[in-house]
């Protein structure tokens, strides 16, 4: 949903628009923090760094906050809700946004770090000035002032090269191109420069440059408002994006993809749940080995993410009933074997029988025929402890013999009485 930037014009045709903010709380205690889910996009739509709105929910809030651009996620300490930041960040948009004369966001920050100056232009109004530097954001803007961003100063390079080379081709060679970086005093408006810049910007190179812009802000505002959608509304956005790229052919080198959608919607544990619905069918033992990667991106270290694979195998097995009822503890040992399930999370879901995904019968039927190869994770495991305190046992029956004619220590281990060997599960006869 997008609200006005200036919230003090209630037009509904207002054309300055922005995401409304999603505020997520996390963790607990001493530990717990508000992260801005789409400030990101916020910040786009103001055209100012993300970094400056949520250092001034720090500075009027005495929160400390945190910054990590390179995955978009940027938090304030404590728990904060969203409507309590928006109004806060009406504040913002006044103090460091609103032309002070028209008051149409569409300003641009001038930052002197020398003068210790920050000055605003307006491009709707032309109207200059200076922004009182009083507040506490202003420190930090003069530290990290917008220009230091890669993308501007490579856009800012490029205008000053162009504006070098037409002043070589008028003859002015002398480079003495003004900087127009310093405020203090106004451009001026009778020179050749002026009306070379407004024909740059009617080229068609310009105009596409200014619709890409346009697209990626609605693009962005959309991608913010599915956030706000209810999950079972997620879930099949989700589904559909992987049922398209199945029946487009590109679900092979898809994984990225889908894993960055699953993210996108908030869906991601529930990710392995839609894959198993779409990617497996009776030939599921080969196909497991086939999209092992796409699984492996959801599973991998995620035991929620296990659990609705196991869930999503039940309905499997509930649709190729003939098929698969008999072979589940194989494919249960495949999937074990592809690090898709841990051993616990196999052993947790056999000891209770649900009807969450299957009728509890069906269930029961699924965990009567699985239940041999829980019984060789379960030796396994005991096998594997008892190997360990044999170990223990080998340490303690080591004699070190030393002898005043050999070059080296000679170590013999004393081998205790043979003990009877246990009769292992074979899998391969499940």
């Amino acid at each position: 949903m997008s609200v006005n930037v200036n919230r003090n014009v209630s037009d509904q045709f207002y054309r300055y628009k922005m995401p409304r903010l999603i505020a997520k709380v996390e963790g607990k205690g001493n530990g717990i923090k508000t992260v801005i889910v789409n400030m990101v996009d916020v910040a786009k739509a103001l055209n100012r760094p993300p970094t400056y709105p949520t250092k001034f929910f720090g500075c009027e809030l005495g929160a400390q906050t945190q910054f990590d651009a390179k995955n978009d996620r940027f938090i304030v300490n404590g728990s904060h809700e969203a409507n309590k930041l928006q109004d806060m960040l009406d504040g913002f948009i006044r103090k460091f946004v609103l032309c002070s004369e028209c008051d149409n966001p569409e300003t641009d920050l001038h930052v002197n770090p020398k003068k210790q100056t920050i000055g605003s232009s307006c491009k709707a109004c032309g109207n200059q000035g200076m922004l009182d530097t009083r507040h506490k954001l202003c420190t930090f803007i003069l530290k990290n002032p917008p220009e230091s961003d890669s993308s501007c100063v490579k856009e800012k390079k490029e205008k000053e090269k162009k504006n070098r080379k037409k002043d070589k081709e008028n003859g002015s060679g002398s480079g003495e191109a003004g900087n127009h970086n310093d405020i203090d005093a106004p451009d001026a408006v009778d020179g050749e420069e002026d009306d070379d810049d407004w024909a740059e910007e009617t080229t068609e190179e310009a105009q596409r440059r200014r619709m890409e812009e346009i697209s990626d802000h609605a693009k962005n505002l959309t991608l913010s408002e599915d956030l706000e959608k209810p999950l079972e509304e997620r879930v099949n956005m989700f589904y559909n994006f992987v049922k398209q790229k199945k029946e487009s052919g590109a679900i092979g080198s898809a994984d990225k993809e889908i894993l960055a959608e699953a993210e996108r919607l908030d869906v991601r544990a529930m990710g392995p749940l839609i894959l198993s619905e779409l990617l497996f069918d009776e030939n599921i033992r080969d196909q497991i080995k086939k999209y092992k990667r796409h699984f492996l991106r959801f599973c991998l270290n995620d035991k929620k993410a296990q659990k609705y694979l196991l869930g999503g195998f039940e309905c499997l097995v509930k649709l190729y009933q003939t098929q698969l009822l008999p072979r589940v503890a194989v494919i249960l040992k495949d999937l074990y074997d592809a690090d898709l399930l841990e051993e616990d999370v196999i052993l947790a879901w056999a000891e209770k029988v649900s009807k969450k995904y299957v009728s509890k019968e069906l269930a029961k039927e699924i965990h009567a025929k699985a239940a041999p190869f829980v019984k060789w994770l379960k030796e396994a495991e005991e096998e594997s402890e008892g190997s360990e305190a044999e170990e223990e046992d080998d340490d303690e029956n080591v004699e070190v013999e030393y002898s005043h004619s050999a070059r080296e220590l000679k170590v013999e281990t004393v081998k205790p009485g043979k003990a009877e060997e246990d009769d292992d599960l074979d899998i391969d006869a499940i």
